[in-house]
């Protein structure tokens, strides 16, 4: 499920133990990223990649890649 949040809501998540995720390429991610969060770019997420989330806690991801 979708749901657009606002920079207060995602502190509010994160110190609350959700995982932050950066679904953008290795080279936008190492430029400048969100503190805490890690990287899985979007066109290389597969079950493999995304094990490494713990599965029991919310996950917010940025991606703001549109090719």
């Amino acid at each position: 499920m979708r749901t657009i949040i606002d920079r207060r809501q995602l502190q509010e998540l994160v110190s609350q133990g959700a995982q932050l995720v950066e679904a953008l390429p290795a080279v936008d991610y190492n430029d400048a990223h969100l503190p805490g969060a890690i990287n899985l770019p979007l066109k290389q997420l597969t079950r493999h990649t995304a094990a490494s989330l713990e599965r029991s806690l919310p996950v917010i991801v940025y991606c703001n890649d549109f090719q």
